[in-house]
């Protein structure tokens, strides 16, 4: 009786942080492994709250989660699935600077899309994938509302565009030089500049690790799991 309402109670909490985070634990595999599942979705919110009918991922909710994981003992992995159109960079940024530095073994998968502040956070992970049909799009930096027409105007987007560019070559086989030339492209978007690149694409240009789904991630994330706790041990 007591373990039924155990799991029960389990099953109720893990139900809420799917609802309100879109976050899970997985423990149930072969190897036993504790994964945390961090879905990365809709529009990333900034500091200021989206509209309610919108599909929104929290900074405030993923910093602190991503904090916990790294101060939580019994958490092996972290596995971070991602359908993203972009959104606010600095709390894109903010949230790939702390998956990168997370000390746990980290695995990526774009599913649907991985759009602009989205590309920064596919690579920021130890290793990362991309479903067939997965999209990216790289393009320069946006910003909503006034824009004073000064050269320090002009300067601050270079910046936010070189921090960006820079990160993504940091965490992948991209160079600075290569990224921005696709961001900067004029040949694929009709009203837009920037380039798309469709599953396999985004492996070609160094972005991405491999192509494949949730299977192959697991997998990939349960070796890496498995070699880390070798080198801990042989230490």
């Amino acid at each position: 009786m007591e373990e039924s309402l155990k799991q029960q109670e389990k099953e109720h909490n893990e139900n809420e942080e799917i609802k309100e985070m879109g976050q899970l634990t997985l423990d149930q595999g072969k190897a036993r492994h504790k994964i945390h599942l961090l879905s990365i979705i809709g529009e990333i919110e900034g500091h200021e709250s989206l509209s309610p009918n919108a599909k929104t991922t929290k900074y405030e909710h993923v910093l602190p989660k991503l904090a916990s994981i790294e101060d939580d003992g019994t958490v092996d992995g972290v596995l971070v699935i991602i359908n993203t159109v972009g959104g606010d960079v600095e709390s894109g940024l903010a949230i790939a600077e702390m998956i990168s530095s997370l000390s746990k073994p980290t695995v990526s998968l774009v599913l649907g899309g991985s759009h602009s502040i989205g590309v920064p956070l596919a690579v920021s992970t130890d290793y990362s994938y991309i479903v067939p049909t997965g999209t990216m799009v790289i393009h320069p930096v946006r910003l909503n509302g006034l824009v004073i027409g000064a050269p320090q105007t002009y300067d601050y987007f270079q910046q936010m565009q070189d921090r960006i560019t820079g990160f993504i070559a940091d965490h992948c086989f991209a160079t600075q030089e290569q990224l921005e030339k696709m961001m900067m492209n004029t040949s694929m978007l009709t009203k837009d500049l920037g380039t798309i690149l469709v599953g396999n694409q985004a492996v070609s240009e160094g972005i991405i690790n491999e192509v494949g789904g949730i299977d192959e991630a697991m997998r990939k994330l349960h070796e890496m799991i498995e070699e880390s706790k070798e080198s801990e041990e042989e230490a």
